[in-house]
C-alpha cells in the first residue's frame, strides 16, 4: 500500500468515531428524584484568584438541594479567608497528606466523607458551574457522570494543548466514555466536572482505592467499572466553564502530571503515536498527493466538528497539526522522564512513588 494511503486510512478511522461519538454524546437533561441532595466538593489549594467564582456559581445552584463544601488543602494564600465570606459554603480544613497519598485525591476522600448529600459532585475551582448542573447530572441516575467544560482559551499556548481533550475523547476514544460498556480500558471521565452516586461511590472504594494516583478521574472511572458500574460521558459544554491553564508553560506542567496514566506508557505511545502523527502529521510530509490531501482536510474537517460540538474558539482549529505535535511531545517527555526517575507532581508536592491507574 502506498504511503498516502496508509495516512488517508489513519486519517479514517477518528473521522468513524468521532461521528458517532459526537452524534451519540448525552446531554444532561431532566429532574432528579425528590431527596436528591447533591453535596459539591471543592479541593483547593492556592486557588486564591479562582475560588470566589466557583463558590459563588456553585451556590447559585437551581434544580434540587445542594451543599458547598471546600477543601483548603494546606493553602498559602487567600483561599481559606476567601471562603469564609461566603455563609453559605462549609470550609474544612485537610489534615497532613498521608504517605502514599497524591494531595488532590485526598482532599475529595476526605469531602466526600464530610458529605451529607445523595450525590457527590467533585469540582475543581478554576470550574464556574452553570445554575441546572448539579441537578441534571443527578437526573440521569447513572452511578458517575462526567463531562468535560466549556474550556475559555486565552492565548495560543493554551490553544496548542486543551483542545486536545476533547479531539483524543470523541475521536480516539471507542464508545467516547459512555455507558454502552462497563469495560474499564474504555472508560473516560473528567476531573474539572465529576458527580457520583453516594452508594455507587462507596461500593468502588471511593478515592481511598486510588489513593496513589494524579489522574484521579479516570483511575476512579475504572474503578467505577471494574465493581460492575455504569459510568457516563455527557457534554460538559452546557454544564459548567473553565480556563484549567494560562498559558503554554503552566499548561505543559499540567498535563505532564497526568501523561504517565495516560497515554506515555511503554507499550502504549508507540501505538499512539502511529495513530496520531499517522493522520494528522504525516499527510504533510507526503503532498502533493491527492490522498495526503484528503487525509489533511478530514483531519480540519473533524477537529471542526469537535470545536463546534465542544463550543471552543474557531480560531484553534488551523493550529490542529501543532496541538497534534505538542500532544505527542509532551507525552514522550513523559514517558522518558519516569523511564529516567524524575518524579512526578503538582502545586508545590512531588509524588516519587506514583503509580500507574
Amino acid at each position: 500500500m502506498e504511503p498516502a494511503h496508509i495516512a488517508l486510512a489513519l486519517a479514517g478511522l477518528p473521522v468513524i468515531f468521532g461521528l458517532i461519538n459526537l452524534i451519540r454524546l448525552p446531554v444532561a437533561r431532566g429532574t432528579p428524584p425528590l431527596g436528591t441532595r447533591v453535596s459539591i466538593l471543592i479541593p483547593a489549594r492556592n486557588e486564591g484568584p479562582n475560588i470566589a467564582a466557583c463558590v459563588e456559581a456553585a451556590l447559585a445552584s437551581t434544580g434540587c438541594e445542594v451543599e458547598v463544601i471546600v477543601m483548603d488543602d494546606g493553602s498559602t494564600d487567600a483561599t481559606a479567608a476567601i471562603v469564609t465570606g461566603y455563609p453559605g459554603a462549609r470550609l474544612l480544613q485537610a489534615p497532613p497528606l498521608p504517605p502514599g497519598w497524591t494531595g488532590k485525591v485526598h482532599a475529595c476522600a476526605r469531602l466526600a466523607e464530610a458529605a451529607t448529600g445523595t450525590h457527590l459532585l467533585f469540582l475543581d475551582a478554576d470550574v464556574r458551574l452553570a445554575p441546572q448542573a448539579a441537578a441534571v447530572m443527578a437526573a440521569r441516575g447513572t452511578p458517575m457522570v462526567s463531562g468535560v467544560p466549556r474550556q475559555h482559551i486565552g492565548g495560543w499556548g493554551e490553544a496548542l494543548t486543551v483542545p486536545f481533550i476533547n479531539f483524543l475523547l470523541l475521536c480516539y476514544l471507542p464508545f467516547g466514555g459512555r455507558a454502552v460498556t462497563r469495560r474499564p480500558s474504555f472508560a473516560a471521565a473528567c476531573g474539572q466536572l465529576l458527580l457520583v452516586e453516594r452508594v455507587a461511590y462507596e461500593r468502588a472504594g471511593g478515592h481511598a482505592a486510588i489513593r496513589g494516583v494524579l489522574h484521579d478521574a479516570l483511575a476512579l472511572a475504572r474503578r467505577f467499572r471494574a465493581a460492575g458500574l455504569d459510568t457516563e460521558i455527557v457534554d460538559g459544554a452546557p454544564l459548567a466553564a473553565c480556563r484549567m491553564y494560562e498559558g503554554f508553560p503552566e499548561a505543559w506542567a499540567g498535563f505532564l502530571k497526568n501523561a504517565r496514566e495516560g497515554m506515555a506508557t511503554p507499550l502504549g505511545l508507540p501505538v499512539w503515536t502511529v495513530l496520531l502523527a499517522g493522520a494528522h502529521l504525516w499527510p504533510w510530509a507526503l503532498l502533493p498527493p491527492p490522498e495526503a490531501v484528503a487525509a489533511i482536510l478530514l483531519g480540519f474537517a473533524l477537529r471542526a466538528a469537535v470545536a463546534w460540538r465542544s463550543r471552543e474558539p474557531w480560531w484553534t482549529v488551523p493550529l490542529h497539526p501543532l496541538t497534534v505535535l505538542v500532544a505527542l511531545a509532551l507525552q514522550w517527555t513523559a514517558l522518558v522522564r519516569g523511564a529516567l526517575g524524575y518524579p512526578a507532581g503538582w502545586k508545590g508536592r512531588a509524588y516519587p512513588g506514583t503509580r500507574p491507574a
